[in-house]
């Protein structure tokens, strides 16, 4: 079976490919595109990534829970500041799942992408039942007139592996220093804000509303973050991440950002809420003055920790 192929423009053609996921951009992906960087460097051709949409892991579990570390968004920004030219997005689906390693390499690399060289995480899979690898890619790309380099892995500050794995479980634990580190970047969650119930606004507490739609569930709790409203300016701010189980539980976890010092309707606005660290875990409280004194001090705390940030 032939996967359809991506339209691309004849000038963008014959570049230098870092070829994966790619999720979350972090210190393993960054060096993949570093390696392409290189080849491109040394030939003097553009810089592209390739990357699946949608994720391959979301078109095989489609009922997965949430798992993103980025926007496409977010990806494709993150991609441009390491000087990436050019992204390729491979519609991932049932014909692309079905095709042999040969008629990836040859379909997509060599005829649609006209790739120059591939480079790809020594750990790369692809074509039906993750038929291809590293080595196989090699040897199909040196019959397709492009070169491939695998790159191992790298490590974090603590020996351990850095993945997008690793970067969910910190997250999911409230490490937000670990994932920083293994991401380079704080780790932050965009949208567009919505109207809620305005309770935080009663209780003088007035909040910026996120669904998480497909990011991963970080813990539940309170965190200090900071926010871009999208000018590039990030304002101070508290945030909760959780059901509201005091007023009540909502169906989903809602991030609630409260900036601090700010005044302004925010609804409808995209914003980008970076979360710096985690303060507490959501608790039920016995009545509202009880989670109003709770909330006055997680915004001491949180303008403490983000001093120390």
């Amino acid at each position: 079976m032939t996967p359809p192929s991506p339209s691309v423009p004849e000038d963008a053609r014959g570049a230098s490919i870092a070829l994966g996921n790619f999720d979350g951009v972090h210190l393993g992906h960054q060096a993949v595109i570093e390696s392409a960087r290189a080849v491109a460097e040394q030939r003097g051709i553009r810089l592209g990534a390739a990357v699946f949409a949608p994720h391959p892991r979301r078109f095989f579990q489609p009922d997965a829970p949430p798992f993103r570390l980025q926007s496409n968004g977010q990806r494709a920004r993150a991609l441009a500041e390491l000087g990436v030219e050019e992204v390729f997005e491979i519609g991932f689906d049932a014909a692309l799942a079905a095709s042999s390693d040969r008629v990836f390499a040859e379909k997509l690399l060599r005829d649609a992408l006209g790739a120059a060289h591939v480079s790809v995480g020594d750990d790369f899979r692809f074509g039906h039942k993750r038929m291809g690898d590293v080595e196989s890619l090699a040897k199909l790309g040196a019959e397709f007139g492009f070169t491939v380099d695998g790159i191992g892995e790298v490590s974090g500050a603590d020996g351990a592996r850095v993945s997008s794995t690793a970067i969910r479980e910190a997250i999911a634990a409230g490490e937000m220093d670990k994932a920083r580190a293994m991401l380079t970047r704080p780790w932050a969650i965009e949208g567009e804000v919505q109207r809620g119930f305005q309770r935080g606004r009663d209780f003088g507490f007035p909040t910026a509303n996120l669904a998480l739609g497909d990011y991963v569930r970080p813990r539940l709790g309170v965190y200090a973050v900071r926010v871009d409203l999208g000018d590039g300016v990030l304002l101070p701010g508290a945030a909760s991440v959780g059901v509201n189980p005091t007023v009540g539980a909502l169906p989903e976890p809602l991030l609630e950002a409260h900036l601090f010092d700010f005044s302004g309707d925010l609804y409808g606005k995209h914003i980008e809420v970076e979360l710096i660290a985690f303060l507490r875990g959501e608790d039920k409280f016995d009545d509202i003055n009880a989670l109003r004194r709770q909330m006055t001090q997680d915004v001491i705390n949180a303008r403490r920790a983000l001093i120390d940030a």
